[in-house]
């Protein structure tokens, strides 16, 4: 790395903790004339246009201390009109209040950004060496700092200056800072770092660290294990917030940001042999999936990747690979590193399929088109959502067990062969879905080529059923809750408010709609009619006994309505279990 003055320098304090206010000093060593800089709308990773620039304030420039006109030329834009390679100098604050993995957090407590949210692109200098400066400025005393840039001049604490290739590297690589609890381990020669902020005093640090050793080894492994390559990063960081309540993580080429709820950490005192909890399977395939990307789309990427473009949407129909493939391999590694059974797995994976069989727009829109429409339809859901849209994470996921049941059924290859060589194929970089495609008629011949691209761009039903009994497991059935045999997602709450009704079921054709609120409801005739006030969906079998129909009373609007609502016989839904053992463990074990 270019180890000269930065051209481009970034100098981040914390303002003011309980404004929620970083400010950043910009300097541009030699900037153009009239130099262009801008704010990304959007973060990798993300597929949502957010406007960052919504909490960019305060913009100012000087020259020689002396001020500088400033145009804003769009949403997220500003002409500086400076002079031509003399020291630029631009101060500005971002408010920071999001406690997402996307944007930017700082109060008494924590504090966290991605360079997306505070620091701005200079136009033209996109590819010189970017400096990021930490400054402790303000800070408690026990604060600590951490982001997987290199280290120029940095102190015990993290404070200190930073450096990265290019504006792409610096805003790819988040900064967590805090008195945040900090762990290390080497995973095949791949230094690991993780730091956790929010940890309660019986959060147990050793064991967390041991198995995500565990999964970071089997991953390195997946991709270069037979081919004895070290792995294409030699350091990497897991950031982790602990919350009171919430989930989520966003990948980056060599950190993960990641919040997890804080009873799902593991705990000091309990036993490290048995089953882990299901908040913390949760939490192990969180980070299962976010370092899977650390070579499935950081590095093998949509050709549509090979630059961001951060001004405005970037399409690709590939997200069903990218995400989809990555959430059929989190929790399957973790079976295989042995962090989870069999049993436990497959009720993952039955999970995962009885999302996308319930969900009505598996049959309207295809997973290369929901990955082409994230941007305005998975990030933006509504009600009818699950009506219009499928997910590419759930729906890819089920594509990928079905090609990697496929190859194995022909007894010739399997997925894990399929990703290792597009590794090889696109040497860790650009790809398409006819990389894909050739990999597969390379490996299988061209027929299951053909039937994964129907797979991808159709909306036909998956051979899941087929293709999983030929593998050992048995394709039973449990019933289903009394809400998806009427169609209605409910939120109850001091009563029970409809949020979703699901496209052709009994809800929709009584007239449910999003928003009503479902009050009680009435049974029989006459003499014998009786009402009943309904606060759980669960008591609606108690009130209305062997009755095949009901009325419902709602409030829409402030007004009455009484709806005649047919109540549907008992579905099912698919529960996996082992039938033949020999043939699950070769698939489950990840022989070839």
């Amino acid at each position: 790395m270019n180890t000269r003055l930065p051209a481009v320098s970034y100098q981040v304090k914390a303002l003011d903790l309980h404004a929620h206010l970083f400010e950043v000093r910009l300097t541009v060593a030699q900037p153009a004339p009239d130099q262009v800089v801008s704010l990304p709308v959007w973060i990798p990773g993300s597929y949502l246009v957010r406007e960052f620039s919504k909490h960019l304030q305060g913009l100012s420039a000087n020259q020689r201390n002396r001020p500088v006109e400033i145009t804003q030329l769009d949403k997220c834009t500003w002409q500086i009109h400076c002079q031509a390679s003399k020291p630029l100098v631009l101060t500005y604050q971002v408010y920071a209040f999001d406690s997402s993995v996307r944007t930017a957090w700082l109060d008494s407590q924590r504090g966290f950004f991605n360079g997306t949210s505070l620091c701005l692109r200079v136009h033209g200098q996109e590819e010189t060496a970017h400096e990021l400066v930490l400054s402790d400025s303000g800070l408690p005393k026990a604060w600590q700092a951490a982001t997987a840039l290199t280290a120029k001049k940095v102190t015990k604490r993290g404070f200190g200056s930073y450096l990265a290739g290019n504006y792409d590297e610096l805003v790819d690589s988040p900064v967590e800072l805090g008195p945040f609890w900090r762990g290390e381990f080497v995973a095949l020669g791949v230094t690991h770092q993780f730091v956790v902020s929010g940890a309660p005093p019986g959060f147990d640090g050793a064991r967390l660290l041991a198995d995500t050793q565990t999964i970071c080894e089997a991953e390195i492994r997946f991709w270069h294990g037979q081919h004895h390559q070290p792995a294409p990063h030699r350091h990497y960081l897991f950031m982790l917030a602990a919350v009171a309540d919430g989930y989520g993580g966003l990948e980056h080429r060599h950190s993960t940001a990641l919040i997890c709820k804080r009873a799902d950490l593991p705990r000091l005192g309990q036993a490290t042999t048995a089953q882990p909890s299901d908040g913390y399977t949760t939490l192990l395939g969180l980070i299962s999936h976010e370092y899977f990307h650390t070579w499935n789309v950081k590095r093998l990427r949509p050709s549509e990747f090979n630059r961001y473009d951060y001004a405005r949407e970037n399409y690709t129909e590939l997200l069903w690979f990218f995400e989809g493939f990555t959430s059929y391999y989190d929790d399957l590694l973790l079976r295989r590193a042995g962090l989870i059974d069999d049993l436990h797995y497959l009720k993952l994976l039955s999970k995962t399929i009885n999302q996308v069989a319930q969900t009505p727009g598996a049959k309207v829109q295809s997973a290369a088109q929901a990955s082409f429409d994230a941007w305005v339809k998975y990030y933006r859901q509504d009600e009818n959502t699950p009506n219009a849209t499928v997910s590419y994470y759930t729906k890819g996921a089920l594509v990928a067990l079905c090609l990697d049941l496929s190859l194995r059924k022909q007894g010739k290859t399997s997925l894990d062969a399929v990703m290792r060589a597009l590794w090889q194929r696109c040497t860790g970089g650009p790809m398409t879905e006819d990389d894909v495609l050739v990999v597969i008629t390379d490996l299988s011949g061209p027929a299951l080529a053909k039937k994964l691209s129907h797979w991808v761009h159709g909306t036909d039903n998956l051979p899941l059923k087929k293709l999983l009994q030929h593998h050992g497991i048995r394709y039973d059935k449990e019933s289903t809750s009394q809400s998806d045999h009427l169609g209605l997602k409910l939120v109850e709450q001091q009563g029970l408010r409809v949020k979703t009704v699901l496209r052709a079921s009994p809800a929709e054709d009584a007239g449910f709609a999003a928003g009503d609120e479902w009050l009680g409801v009435e049974v029989g005739a006459g003499k014998s009619r009786q009402g009943w006030r309904l606060t759980r969906l669960d008591d609606l079998a108690l009130y209305v006994g062997d009755a095949r129909t009901c009325q419902a009373l709602i409030t829409r609007d402030q007004r009455l309505l009484t709806l005649t609502l047919k109540i549907p016989a008992a579905s099912d839904q698919v529960k996996l279990a082992i039938s033949e053992s020999q043939r699950a463990d070769a698939w489950l074990g990840g022989q070839p």
